[in-house]
């Protein structure tokens, strides 16, 4: 080929290379050299255990150390309030420690709790614990280290977290896969993984686990009144430089109870000590339900047995003469327990080591990197034999022999060796994948039995991660020093060498996603759905899953009912709450609120823009639910102090009135909307003709969603659960204000009085609630009762719809054990309420002919004589705008001029920093998912009852977390 150069005049001349291999033969040029950066990270993973400066947690927070060592910086995904688009947001620099630092920051590791736990250690093996539940980027201390040893044999060199107590019986997590092709659609193959224990006794606390250069296991531990507490324990005597422990891994053993230490040391030793952790503590009383109060002290103990000893390093010596640095170890990570699906037995732990090869420029040989992997198997308790002449001597002494002890010993599996350089290590999937990450950005994920990729090929018909569904990772374009994959394997952020940390997600490579055919919108549905699933059974943040949803939803319109539809088969979630129960069941239905959050984020397209139909019904179905959990919260809540209650404090009553004040707005809103449609021609002539079909598509067209929100049973048992609490809160305040006057509020000689400002500000809030209640302009009982009988004639119209589905035979007696089988009528009945109630939940078409008359009915009767008692003109000239609810370009453009949002919490508009209205010291929380904000009252307001009720409202009201707003965010 010919190739241009230059001359020395600035023109160019040709030169033809046709031939020019032949002059040099078969040598190529040398690889290209590593980076002095990367060659520093390798060092630094040598010399020590746990150098992780880059860690994601389960609630969205990604924490890295920064480039000096000196702080933390606090990440999390967003999405952009002007468009919904999903990006890293910038970094907010942290440093909750007192004075300067001691040795600079090394180790970042994640609790798996629900409310997140980081596990922050320096160089010198101080350990700081930060919480991060009511913020995404702001923690509080829990655990100080000022007072640790500063000393260099304390530096850590291996930490684990113990595993959460699950919530289902037998200790076991339900995995929702694989996904099975079946027809047009999918089957998802049940199956648990059991948990290892041992757990700690609070189902949602952890505890972290830290091994010393110097041989010593110490724990930190929550006591029962929410102290950090420390438990330490002797692994290993040093009594020279040879015996410091380098690299140490941790996992928990479910067979043994115990907790499985593997120990590399400077001397090229491996040991493997069995850990038994015992809490000491009284059992539970029922009453208390398994958690144990502060008056039943925890007072753990660590036990100790040294069980197998080799050398990490096969052979005693160097396996290559290429460099000397391949007798140092960089990772060591132990696969813990687990049982086999298939063959129903228990898969024994594995140790992983790595040890990496990097050539130096020097090298006159053409040398590619390497990372080799040896295994090892721990065989636990297997058992011993003795030889028969050593029975036949035992026999000839007259003496009994006795059955030796079992033992356990580390069985060399076969080394795997990769032509890249190994930067992290991750156990995924419940212990069942083991995922490498590489210095050029890519990942592999690994069977953590047969060690073989997975993962890495399109199957449509049995799918069990999203890259089988025909998605890769885009991480691996830039060469990067650190790695930390998401909760949920969809997207990964990566410390580049340019010290920058940049955020990958997965992207699509079966086509455009404009244009998928059946086959592959199924697939993507079925892979997202079981992600879901997995996600919300282990309380991992689904943002990211989000991310990769919204980009299929702008080109079907359709995606996110089909998701949500099959979110709801899968997991089987109640949706009918037809027949009239509690509204506990129905508010305290947590993934119901998750098909809500995915409907209310697919179709939000950005402040100030108009939500789909769906988007809109499910805004407004999940801030029913959370001022309802306010409310229920507030009332109910457990004495702050003695003789008080949340309700004695006016910040909390006050807001109770912002919440009212918001739910009143609403019903006459929704009433309002209803008698509209009773006014439109159109509608009329549709349900007069039996037009159901045409229905919805009208109403979709005027984006009006007020005949779901009252067909729907659980929108509609939201609505009637906030009307019984607002008729609550009026008796409430009539009984408050009432005492307050007996005791001299509102008097003119009460302002002199001592500490008559707190008792004038929860009267008056008090005050405010009533007189939001009593000038409603529609009468909150009579509304209730509007929604109570047309609940009865929706179950009525079920009865009589589905009564030949109960043509079935009679419930019958199993011979075995005379237990009752469910009615196959009654079944069938029950599947097909569900289909009509999801359907409506949905925002689809209601079911013809079932609620034809119903709604006949409603409009002609019920509401029209509803409408006789209520001031129409006063209704429709309403002032709505606290809803934020009325799309129309103008009302949209008025809320952009004006910069108004609506306080999440208190439900009163707030401005943004450019026409504030909010002190400048008071901070605001945004939404990640749904960018709602709020008043950050809790960092200047030290009173417990507007605390407690805070801590019980950690996330948005979609399920999304809150992250602190800096000067100039909210705006931009």
């Amino acid at each position: 080929m010919p190739f241009m150069m230059e001359d020395s005049m600035g023109g160019t001349m040709q030169v033809d290379l046709h031939d020019v291999d032949d002059l040099f033969g078969d040598v190529t040029l040398p690889a290209r050299a590593p980076s002095k950066r990367l060659l520093l990270r390798l060092d630094e993973l040598r010399g020590r255990g746990s150098c992780q400066g880059l860690a994601w947690s389960k609630s969205g927070t990604i924490a890295s150390i920064s480039p000096d060592g000196q702080s933390l910086d606090l990440r999390y995904l967003r999405a952009h309030p002007k468009d919904a688009t999903w990006s890293l947001s910038e970094p907010t620099s942290c440093t909750p420690w007192q004075g300067p630092l001691v040795g600079p920051l090394a180790h970042l590791s994640w609790a798996p709790t629900p409310n997140p736990q980081l596990a922050v250690i320096d160089s010198v093996g101080r350990v700081l614990i930060l919480n991060f539940s009511p913020n995404l980027n702001r923690p509080s201390t829990a655990r100080r280290w000022e007072t640790d040893a500063v000393d260099d044999l304390n530096a850590i060199v291996g930490t684990y977290w113990l595993n959460t107590m699950p919530a289902h019986k037998g200790m076991a997590n339900p995995l929702h896969a694989p996904a099975v092709k079946h027809g047009n659609g999918y089957t998802y193959e049940p199956s648990m993984l059991i948990s290892n224990m041992p757990f700690h006794p609070n189902p949602s606390q952890s505890a972290l686990l830290c091994v010393t250069a110097s041989g010593m296991l110490k724990m930190f531990w929550t006591q029962n009144t929410n102290k950090i507490e420390e438990t330490t324990l002797e692994l290993d005597s040093v009594v020279s430089a040879d015996d410091l422990v380098t690299h140490a891994a941790l996992c928990s053993d479910s067979r043994s109870k115990s907790i499985i230490v593997a120990l590399a040391t400077a001397s090229k030793q491996l040991q493997v000590v069995r850990v038994v952790l015992n809490w000491n503590n009284p059992p539970p009383q029922e009453s208390m339900k398994g958690i144990p109060s502060a008056s039943q002290p925890l007072s753990p103990t660590l036990n100790e047995r040294l069980v197998a000893v080799s050398t990490w390093l096969p052979g005693g010596g160097s396996e290559s003469h290429l460099d000397p640095c391949m007798t140092q170890l960089s990772h060591i990570e132990l696969l813990p327990t687990m049982m086999d699906q298939v063959n129903r037995t228990w898969l024994a732990p594995v140790i992983l080591t790595v040890r990496s090869f990097v050539p130096t420029p020097e090298t006159p040989y053409n040398q590619e990197v390497q990372s080799i992997i040896d295994r090892w198997e721990i065989v636990i308790d297997q058992p011993q034999t003795v030889h028969s002449a050593f029975e036949q001597l035992g026999s000839r002494r007259n003496s009994v022999g006795s059955q030796p002890q079992a033992f356990t010993k580390l069985k060399k599996l076969d080394t795997i060796i990769m032509n890249k350089i190994i930067i992290g290590i991750e156990v995924v999937r419940m212990g069942t994948v083991v995922a490498f990450m590489f210095s050029d950005g890519a990942v592999e994920y690994r069977d953590r039995v047969t060690m073989n990729e997975v993962w890495n090929a399109v199957n449509l018909d049995r799918i069990n991660s999203i890259y089988e569904a025909g998605f890769v990772q885009s991480g691996g374009e830039t060469p990067c020093l650190q790695t930390a994959l998401s909760p949920t394997n969809f997207s990964l952020v990566q410390l580049g060498e340019d010290g920058k940390i940049q955020w990958h997600g997965v992207n699509y490579t079966l086509g455009d996603v404009s244009a998928l055919d059946d086959a592959q919108h199924s697939a993507v549905i079925a892979a997202l759905t079981l992600s879901a699933a997995q996600a919300a059974t282990s309380h991992s943040n689904i943002d990211d899953i989000l991310a990769v949803g919204r980009r299929f939803t702008h080109s079907h319109r359709i995606f996110a009912v089909d998701w949500v539809t099959e979110m709801v088969k899968m997991m089987r979630i109640a949706v009918d709450y037809s027949e009239e129960a509690p509204h506990d069941n129905l508010v305290r239905n947590n993934m119901l609120q998750l098909c809500l959050s995915t409907l209310n984020h697919l179709g939000w397209r950005g402040e100030y823009q108009p939500r789909t139909f769906h988007s809109k019904l499910s805004m407004l179905a999940l801030n029913l639910r959370n001022i309802v959990i306010l409310i229920t919260i507030a009332s109910n809540g457990p004495g702050i102090a003695k003789d008080r209650s949340p309700l004695d404090e006016p910040e909390v009553v006050d807001a109770l009135a912002g919440c009212c004040k918001w739910s009143m707005d609403l019903l006459c809103w929704l009433a309002d909307s209803l008698f509209c449609l009773l006014d439109d021609n159109k509608f009329l002539e549709l349900l007069n003709q039996q037009r159901f079909s045409e229905v919805t598509p009208y109403l979709v067209g005027r984006n009006d969603v007020a005949l779901h929100m009252v067909l729907s049973s659980a929108t509609r048992g939201l609505i009637s659960a906030v009307c019984r609490r607002i008729i609550h809160l009026n008796n409430l305040s009539q009984r408050a204000i009432q005492y307050y006057e007996s005791r001299g509020a509102g008097s003119t000689n009460e302002a002199s009085s001592k500490g008559s400002g707190a008792l004038m500000s929860l009267y008056h809030a008090y005050q405010k609630i009533l007189g939001y209640t009593s000038t409603s302009l529609i009468k909150v009982q009579e509304f209730d009762r509007l929604l109570s009988t047309l609940g009865a004639d929706i179950r009525k119209s079920y009865s009589s719809s589905f009564a030949n589905l109960a043509n079935a035979p009679q419930q019958h007696q199993n011979q075995n054990n005379n237990t009752p089988k469910p009615d196959p009528g009654e079944v069938r009945i029950k599947r097909a309420q569900t289909a009509c109630e999801l359907t409506l939940l949905l925002a689809g078409q209601p079911p013809y002919p079932t609620f034809l008359p119903v709604v006949n009915k409603f409009f002609k009767e019920d509401l029209a004589e509803f409408r006789k008692h209520t001031d129409r003109a006063a209704l429709f000239f309403g002032d709505y705008e606290l809803l934020e609810i009325d799309d129309e370009s103008r009302a949209l453009a008025q809320r952009r001029q004006k910069g108004v949002r609506v306080d999440m919490f208190k439900r009163v508009e707030i401005f943004g920093r450019k026409h504030s209205s909010v002190p400048e010291e008071l901070p605001l929380r945004r939404c990640a998912r749904c960018a709602s904000v709020m008043e950050d009252i809790a960092m200047v307001s030290n009173k417990p009852g507007i605390n407690f009720v805070l801590t019980q409202q950690r996330n948005c009201c979609c399920g999304g977390r809150l992250a602190v707003l800096t000067r100039g965010e909210l705006v931009g």
